[in-house]
């Protein structure tokens, strides 16, 4: 559903979020998330030019958050880096055909983008960091469940 761009940039800014005043390279972000780093660094501008990171030049440069997580909502991460969310599905020509039937699926597709958008304005990269320390804290090393 998500294009890759929008996942790459989703695990550079949880991983920006763990740990968010520190500055951190894009190579530092690839090699922690296993990310491309050519396709990171172009995410990474446009990710600036969004107002969603700061960078900075230098030995001790990189990239960190530009507000807390619980401000930054997925919706403005994934339109800074992707087509809107009505492309995350396909109408496959249902727009151009007048039955009845297309016309059902055209208004289906509607409200099901409108229930995205609006889901995607409500989360935000703190939600996605709880969900990611709550299943780092819910199983071992081992790939098994802890207990207790």
């Amino acid at each position: 559903m998500l294009r890759r761009s929008g996942i790459y940039a989703l695990k550079a800014l949880l991983e920006l979020a763990l740990d968010p005043p520190r500055w951190q390279s894009v190579s530092a972000l690839a090699e922690a998330q296993d990310l491309p780093g050519p396709m990171l660094e172009q995410l990474m501008l446009k990710l600036r030019r969004a107002a969603l990171v700061e960078a900075r030049r230098g030995r001790q440069g990189g990239y960190r958050l530009r507000r807390p997580p619980a401000e930054v909502p997925l919706a403005a991460i994934l339109a800074a880096v992707e087509a809107p969310a009505g492309s995350l599905f396909a109408l496959r020509g249902a727009e151009q055909d007048p039955r009845p039937s297309d016309r059902v699926t055209r208004v289906l597709n509607r409200r099901l983008l409108q229930a995205l958008e609006r889901e995607l304005d409500q989360l935000t990269l703190e939600d996605l960091l709880f969900d990611l320390r709550s299943a780092r804290a819910a199983f071992s090393e081992s790939g098994g469940l802890l207990l207790g």
